[in-house]
């Protein structure tokens, strides 16, 4: 193992230290459009590594959750694969992804399609007059499906495009919109250790406007100026929504290989992003990966992260409960790992993540893939 010296050692300073820093600075008196975006599901990941890392992932994504995190990291796999993850979110909701890549051109381009689904079924309506319920029920379902295209252009940079369709439907309402996600992927070496940077824009795209039968009804008819009052039928109508935007958000991340032997890895991770629908946040974390266990095929990760996102933390000075505080404080903790086993040409993989959501509680994620 080499030794560890100053220029490292900075490096790691700069990925922990740096991003809060730079958010602490920020001016909080604005008016940020907190809640104004749809199709927030966009927002919810593609994989337990992705979410135990707390998405700063996308400056060292290489699988098949590249797709989602970073459609540069598609031209940086060596065979095709296919991931599937799901977890059960807060409220009795679901969230499912899946994806397959393909690598082309010995490696120098890829594709892949990617699909991720989010909702609920057959929970009861209530209503402020039948406030029992009205004995009918109500399903939301979110989905996009997307295709995307990557390349290397050199030996140290790649870029990659995905292109989506989004539908959504919550009850008797239902709206659809496009959006495409752009990243890039800057790798290079830093005292012959790897060095990985990334820029993301993601869901940049069309509003989403509403339309169903949850938008009919019916008014009454209002006699005319001079109009002697008649009594008339109520008239049909549709009720007319306002365009919501997507969650458009813009990530850059920066990622250093303290340790960077052929079995052992520790690499360092920073993000910082800001979504049009929030104030800016960061993430650091940390990924330990351990290959050829005793020689064997056999692999095993360790990973951890803490997120900071603005608008999903209380003030612990708008509150004197301590318990409200000690969730606000553990808000954005993720950590999780991996098994995997790599032979030549196959590999499986097993991943599982953990993370806390404050007053909402926690989730668990889980994701299987396999390589070919």
């Amino acid at each position: 193992m080499k030794h560890f010296n100053a220029n490292r050692l900075g490096l790691a300073a700069l990925l922990v230290g740096g991003f809060p820093a730079g958010l602490a600075a920020q001016d909080n008196s604005d008016n940020t459009p907190y809640g104004t975006t749809s199709a927030e599901f966009l927002l919810l990941g593609a994989g337990a590594r992705g979410a135990a890392l707390g998405g700063a992932f996308a400056a060292i994504a290489n699988d098949v959750s590249a797709l989602y995190y970073n459609p540069a990291g598609t031209a940086l796999m060596t065979q095709p694969g296919i991931s599937l993850s799901t977890y059960s979110y807060v409220a009795d909701t679901r969230y499912s992804w899946g994806g397959v890549a393909f690598p082309f051109s010995g490696g120098a381009r890829a594709f892949g399609i990617h699909l991720g689904t989010f909702g609920f079924k057959d929970q009861p309506v209530y209503t402020a007059e039948q406030p029992d319920g009205t004995g009918s029920v109500y399903s939301v379902n979110e989905t996009y499906v997307a295709g995307t295209y990557a390349e290397n252009f050199s030996d140290r940079f790649a870029a990659g495009i995905t292109a989506k369709f989004i539908f959504d439907k919550l009850g008797d309402a239902s709206g659809n919109a496009f959006a495409v996600d752009f990243g890039t992927n800057f790798h290079s070496a830093l005292n012959n250790h790897p060095i990985k940077f990334s820029f993301v824009i993601q869901n940049l795209g069309t509003n989403i406007s509403y339309g169903g039968d949850a938008l009919i009804t019916e008014v009454p008819r209002e006699p005319l100026p001079g109009e002697d009052p008649v009594p008339t039928l109520p008239q049909p109508a549709t009720l007319r929504t306002k365009d919501f935007p997507l969650p458009t958000t813009f990530r850059v991340g920066l990622a250093y290989d303290v340790l960077a032997g052929e079995e052992t890895r520790w690499t360092l991770l920073g993000d910082f992003n800001q979504a049009n629908n929030n104030k800016a946040g960061f993430v650091l974390g940390s990924e330990l990966a351990l290959n050829r266990l005793g020689g064997s095929g056999f692999g095993a990760a360790v990973r951890g992260s803490y997120s900071y996102t603005a608008a999903n933390n209380l003030s612990p000075a708008s509150s004197s409960d301590t318990k409200l505080t000690e969730e606000e404080n553990l808000q954005g903790l993720a950590i999780g790992g991996g098994l995997g086993y790599a032979s030549e040409g196959f590999n499986l993989g097993f991943d599982y993540a953990w993370r806390y959501l404050g007053i909402l509680g926690s989730t668990n994620y889980f994701t299987f893939s396999i390589g070919w």
